[in-house]
């Protein structure tokens, strides 16, 4: 009787023990895998594992809400996901606009990301070197890896026809038998706050003068990119005077620098009328962005990183920081000259709206993917969980059916000892 009872006893004790070990295979104490919270406020307010980041600032709760819908997007606008192969011969080419935090993210590009084989920066020197892993070739091309190659600040007009021939150059291989893949991002921000800051950055000696502005296989003339400023620089420039210079590049330069100048004539301004030069540009700025596989912008600093991270598969070290207290910022305007800055960036402030939307609208779009992922890894560690209890019931269950056999066995010896025995005795007797 006591060894039946505790042959019942092991069982829920086994069972427990069981329970508590594989909790802690499927739910390590340094994990937050598991999840018991009542609501799912909070959701996205961790990671699991790989690249699932997500960052809880400005003002994520209820981002659906404040989404105003205009432009109508695809699913295909909003799921990008690149095949990036840092080990094949894919290129990531970063475009890198004037005044944009181009400079931050670029460093963020050779400094700041997870990789087999990190890029090599000497202290020093203003470029690094990014090799493929186990190869002397470069995954991406940036002011800080291969420096101004293509000119400086060169738009993607100048990209797209010259990266291509300095990277079959660089890595020495033939254009013919090198396929490669070719991925452009960039970061926009918001028009009044870019233009503001180049002005000070000009009126503290910036010139960008040797940028090339390459357009159909030749340079932008004198006559057709007429200096606003005689002498080196144009330091100490007022606003109203920065504002005044009709051939500025620095109006509507996102837009300028984001389009294929080739369908306007490059820089010839007689080719079309200003109005449809500008319907064109805009158009063009918008597809190629769209296209892109990735943009960021200056003001969602964290989920810049998280669509980054998201897109390619790659990881950041530490987290962006964003920085509102910039030199645009602290500048105090009137109005009236917000809005003739407003004017003068019209293309500018259309796709600054444009690609907020669509940037809020991809970000939105990954944490619903990556909600249904999280559902997905937890019903599967569900489904693992039930497997390995009926595998063990099912254990359970035979070693106990066979201790039964056993004590069958030992009681039926046991029995014909004891008649055995007892016969003998009645002979002896």
């Amino acid at each position: 009787m006591e060894e039946k009872f505790n042959r019942l006893l092991f069982v829920p004790i086994a069972a427990v023990l069981f329970l508590m070990i594989g909790y802690q295979y499927v739910c390590p104490a340094d994990s937050n895998t598991c999840y018991f919270r009542g609501d799912d406020k909070g959701l996205f307010q961790r990671y699991s594992s790989g690249f699932d980041f997500v960052y809880p600032d400005e003002a994520d709760e209820d981002l659906t809400s404040k989404i105003t819908t205009k432009f109508n997007f695809t699913e295909r606008d909003l799921d990008r996901h690149a095949d990036f192969d840092i080990r094949g011969d894919d290129v990531m080419v970063f475009l890198h606009i004037q005044k944009t935090g181009g400079t931050t993210f670029g460093r963020h590009l050779v400094k700041n990301i997870q990789l087999e084989q990190p890029c090599d920066c000497m202290p020093g020197q203003r470029k690094c070197t990014c090799h493929r892993p186990g190869k002397a070739e470069s995954w991406l091309f940036s002011r800080f890896s291969t420096g101004w190659s293509c000119g400086l600040h060169a738009d993607w007009t100048e990209l797209t026809s010259c990266v291509p021939v300095v990277m079959n150059k660089r890595d020495k291989k033939n254009t013919q038998k090198s396929k490669r893949n070719f991925y452009y991002i960039t970061m926009l921000r918001d028009p009044v706050s870019r233009y503001l800051s180049e002005w000070k950055h000009v009126q503290r000696g910036a010139t960008w003068k040797t940028a090339l502005h390459m357009c159909d296989g030749r340079p932008a003339t004198q006559d057709e990119l007429p200096a606003c400023y005689s002498g080196d620089d144009w330091t100490g420039v007022p606003l109203t005077d920065f504002m005044n210079c009709p051939s500025n590049l620095a109006n509507n330069r996102q837009v300028r620098m984001l389009a294929d100048l080739s369908l306007v004539g490059c820089y010839n301004m007689s080719s079309m009328s200003e109005l449809e030069r500008g319907h064109v540009l805009l158009a063009s700025a918008k597809a190629n962005l769209r296209n892109m596989a990735f943009y960021g912008l200056t003001e969602f600093q964290r989920k810049t990183q998280y669509l980054f991270e998201r897109t390619f598969g790659l990881r950041f070290i530490r987290a962006f920081t964003q920085i509102n207290s910039t030199r645009a910022a602290s500048i105090g305007i009137s109005e009236k000259v917000r809005w003739r800055i407003e004017g003068l960036n019209a293309l500018d402030v259309e796709l600054y709206e444009y690609a907020k939307e669509l940037f809020l609208r991809r970000y939105q779009y990954q944490r619903q993917q990556q909600h249904q992922e999280e559902r997905l890894r937890r019903r599967q560690q569900r489904q693992h969980r039930q497997r390995l209890h009926r595998t063990y019931w099912a254990q359970l269950l035979r070693l106990g059916a066979e201790e039964e056999d056993q004590n069958e066995v030992v009681n039926t010896l046991e029995e014909v000892a004891t008649t055995e025995d007892y016969s003998s005795q009645v002979v002896r007797w």
